[in-house]
């Protein structure tokens, strides 16, 4: 009963008030956000920030980073058996009996002083080939789309887990307390893979870390204006109300929860101001437009949406996760992908550079890449000019940039099919501990106690590959 007066006389008498409380929940080391937090980061954190550009469907390497000459002077010819071993395939070529080698029409040159291998899909990534350090050997267990795009984004196959976003918002806490610690993006321009809310929840963590979705048009969160007939004024003395209400259910229930929702109305609150200003793009000068695209100019597309990213990370927003579809192509791969890198290529790049020019990139951390890759064989019927790829959990690529990052590096390596791993393999689970490193963090300190068990993003798995650190 003396806990329960003493927090009465504390909320009462309190000169931050229940406002303050909902602010101070917004950071990690509040003692609202949860009791078994430790003190982060770990260690000296080289990013401050993360976009992560995801290309849902699953980029085929082969076509884009991974070059492989082997498979044009191979083009037709059948997968060596054992190159494929007994690897399981998805259920789409599991009664396939043919595995011809497939390759388009396709060229590869290096670029900048590190000699990076590109395609000539991707001619905007010339201009950055020194700024990135590309990992060639990803591997995962997932096989189909929703499971591995799950694990990479939570660290688990199933579904229930906090994202990885969720779980720096809840490690790390808020860089501007008007707007998100976790923004997502959606690209809109594209059909493909669904893409779920799960993906950027929060799991078990408490609820104000899961990430905040932002629309194309003039809603872009949803019920975050007032009703017709409510100006702020009376908004403000309704969440006075509210909050005291919710006091009132703490108080006799001691749900944590119910401080989280005290939490996002005040949020709510703050970004009906904050959100519309950090979304405007209409005052961008005209190179900026140039160095992301014209498309950018069109809410919704995904230059629009990488130019956006740059904003929030500016306005201090810590985690953005931007999703492009429209990678999975299990047929009329050699057109599709053309007009997917077109719509993608140069923003990607440009968002690169225009960090770079403000100074940006040192402390803000640039991933791309998807959640599996492709096999080199043609699923279905291959002809001259067309054919479609299956999916490939043995290898794909991802790259990263920015801070704390080896810069024009390339890691790992596979063999002449792009269908094993040769050198240097990275696990999904090495993936995330070493985002987790360059942001101070150590993947296996950083717990959270939920139902008798202490869960991490990486389960109890993930080396740091250290290779990819500067």
């Amino acid at each position: 009963m003396a806990d329960r007066l003493n927090r009465r006389v504390f909320l009462r008498n309190s000169l931050l008030g229940l406002g303050g409380m909902a602010v101070s929940s917004l950071h990690a080391n509040s003692m609202l956000a949860n009791g078994n937090i430790p003190e982060l980061p770990h260690f000296g954190a080289k990013a401050k920030r993360v976009i992560y550009l995801f290309q849902s469907g699953a980029p085929s390497q082969m076509e884009l980073f991974d070059y492989k000459p082997t498979l044009k002077e191979r083009f037709g010819q059948e997968l060596p058996a054992s190159v494929r071993g007994n690897q399981r395939v998805s259920g789409m070529t599991s009664n396939q009996r043919s595995f011809p080698i497939a390759m388009g029409d396709f060229t590869f040159d290096q670029y900048g002083e590190s000699g990076a291998w590109l395609s000539n899909l991707l001619p905007y990534h010339r201009e950055i080939a020194d700024d990135l350090c590309f990992i060639k050997s990803m591997h995962t267990e997932a096989i189909n789309h929703d499971p591995a795009v799950t694990f990479i984004q939570t660290g688990s196959q199933q579904a229930g887990r906090p994202s990885l976003g969720s779980w720096i918002s809840y490690g790390l806490g808020s860089l501007n307390e008007n707007l998100p610690t976790f923004s997502v993006l959606l690209s809109r321009s594209w059909s493909g893979q669904p893409l779920y809310a799960k993906l950027w929840g929060n799991g078990f963590l408490p609820s104000a870390h899961q990430g905040v979705m932002f629309r194309s048009g003039e809603d872009p969160v949803l019920y975050l204006n007032d009703p017709q007939g409510m100006d702020r004024s009376t908004r403000r003395v309704m969440l006075d109300h509210l909050a005291k209400m919710h006091e009132n259910q703490f108080e006799e229930w001691e749900d944590p929860e119910i401080q989280t929702r005290i939490s996002q109305y005040e949020m709510a609150y703050r970004m009906q101001m904050s959100v519309p200003e950090t979304l405007n793009t209409k005052n961008e000068p005209e190179h900026i437009y140039k160095l992301y695209g014209e498309d950018a100019r069109k809410p919704g597309t995904y230059a629009h949406n990488c130019l956006l990213a740059r904003k929030l990370i500016e306005d201090g927003v810590r985690f953005v996760q931007l999703y492009h579809q429209g990678w999975d192509m299990h047929g009329n791969l050699p057109n599709l992908i053309k007009s997917v890198t077109k719509d993608t290529d140069q923003p990607s790049a440009g968002l690169i550079q225009d960090l770079k020019q403000r100074g940006l990139l040192e402390d803000t951390l640039v991933i791309w890449g998807g959640e599996f890759g492709r096999g080199c064989y043609s699923q279905g019927k291959l002809s001259p000019d067309n054919y479609g790829r299956d999916h490939h959990p043995r290898c794909f690529t991802t790259y990263m940039a920015g801070a704390g990052v080896k810069k024009g590096v390339t890691i790992g390596e596979t063999d002449d099919f792009s269908y094993n791993v040769v050198r240097d393999p990275v696990h999904v689970h090495d993936f995330q501990a070493t985002i987790m490193h360059l942001l101070g963090i150590d993947h296996e300190r950083f717990t959270f106690k939920y139902q008798g068990r202490r869960f991490r993003l990486t389960d109890v798995h993930g080396q740091v590959v250290k290779k990819v650190l500067a």
